[in-house]
């Protein structure tokens, strides 16, 4: 919330206070203006904007909505259904009919009056609409993969830093308890020497093939230039929107690795107290049916990136293991352990499951009031991203890789090395 926004609503309020002793006639202000009767008073507010809010975005938007604190004023969309449909969705929880409309995220981001802002768009969105947003003075909660490549990565923590804006990814998992006691069985020495990672991904997909062409639908149904936005141009189809783009390279992040790997590489990195650092090599192994991608720190600890071999424990498993003992747990919110003695000290399962971003959006307003870093902060989603990107660039050539994590660069391999960046239709170059 900026200081002149909170210092003209706080104003606005002593102003309507005091001329309610001059006037005869008795002014009325409502209890809510006030922060009275349970409500927080709108100097205290936190104004949210939304861009590309569907199905994973309506999901954390209805968490965000849930907060006292926190009013939903505007939603930018390409596609006027979802306009529609996240209007709806905030005027019903702000109880009015006030929920501002946009096709063009730029104008949202014109507001002086919008705090911070969700972007839920696809991956190639990501980075840009978020440099953007800061360079608007907004703060930012971005839904992950947060950068489609490790250039744009490198780019938004630097913007963010430059700007000083507040800066959450949409890994929430750092907020999720069984989780943060997986990470400190290892963090505190319970399990050994820790000596191996496990990091679940998906099935991995790497397309360049295009969907058959469609008529394009006039903009103000669907605005298909705007939805490519920075991906290079191909012909219109209903499926890219309705979310076929995942898998097709000019879309998505990492031929799906960071799907998955953003949150789970993520978890393997903060267990491990490597926040500062990544991986120095990566390398694909031939495994029958499964994509198993085997990295290794600077420090010996080899981190395993694979796609089977995991305990049931739900989706996005993550696995440490150490000279005395392994723990492994998922968004089930069970964990297993290796012995009696770590079982004992296990807290009942978590009642939050792993997707639920209940805590982590609280977590990133708290911050958005104090300007204090939140749990998946710009440093934090540079790093897990750059190393699920230099796993994926391995995966894709098919070769053992070395990568330098002070220089972010892979050692002596130009083909790679041009890999670390893509090209981005005008005008949304950076």
């Amino acid at each position: 919330m900026t200081n002149s926004s909170a210092l003209n609503r706080r104003d606005f309020i002593k102003t309507a206070a005091a001329a309610s002793t001059v006037f005869s006639a008795p002014l009325i202000i409502p209890g809510t203006a006030l922060g009275l009767n349970g409500t927080v008073a709108p100097s205290e507010r936190i104004i949210l904007g939304g861009i590309g809010i569907r199905r994973r975005g309506g999901y954390v938007l209805s968490h965000m909505l849930e907060q006292p604190d926190v009013q939903f004023v505007a939603i930018a969309d390409v596609r006027a259904d979802q306009r529609k449909t996240v209007k709806e969705m905030a005027d019903k929880a702000n109880g009015d009919q006030k929920c501002e409309t946009y096709r063009d995220f730029r104008e949202l981001l014109a507001r002086d009056d919008i705090d911070a802002v969700l972007i839920a768009t696809g991956d190639r969105w990501h980075a840009t609409a978020s440099m953007m947003a800061a360079e608007a003075g907004k703060d930012v909660y971005s839904e992950k993969p947060c950068a489609i490549s490790i250039e744009l990565a490198r780019k938004l923590q630097q913007t963010i830093q430059r700007t000083g804006r507040v800066f959450q990814a949409g890994t929430q998992r750092r907020n999720v308890s069984n989780f943060a006691h997986a990470a400190h069985l290892a963090q505190s020495g319970q399990l050994g020497k820790i000596h191996t990672v496990h990091a679940s991904i998906y099935q991995l997909i790497d397309r360049h093939d295009w969907l058959p062409a469609e008529p394009e639908p006039d903009p103000e149904v669907v605005d298909w230039n705007m939805w490519l936005g920075p991906a290079p141009w191909r012909p219109y189809n209903h499926a890219y929107v309705d979310g076929a783009w995942r898998g097709h390279y000019d879309f998505d992040s990492g031929a799906k690795l960071l799907d998955w790997g953003a949150h789970t590489l993520d978890i393997c990195q903060w267990a491990l107290e490597a926040d500062d650092t990544m991986p120095v090599t990566y390398e694909p192994m031939d495994v029958p049916n499964d994509n198993v991608i085997e990295c290794v720190y600077e420090n010996g600890v080899k981190l395993v990136m694979r796609r089977n071999g995991w305990m049931g424990l739900g989706t996005c498993p993550v696995r440490f293991e150490g000279e005395e003992g392994w723990v492994e747990t998922g968004d089930s919110g069970q964990t297993a352990v290796s012995s009696n003695r770590l079982r004992a000290s296990l807290p009942s399962p978590s009642a939050i499951p792993g997707t639920s971003p209940k805590f982590h959006v609280r977590d990133f307003f708290n911050c958005v009031k104090t300007r204090s870093q939140p749990a998946a902060n710009e440093d934090v989603m540079a790093r897990s991203h750059i190393a699920c990107h230099a796993a994926a660039i391995a995966w894709k050539l098919g070769r053992k890789l070395q990568f330098d994590p002070v220089k972010e660069e892979f050692v002596n391999d130009d083909e790679a090395n041009r890999m670390r960046s893509r090209a981005m239709r005008e005008p949304w170059t950076v």
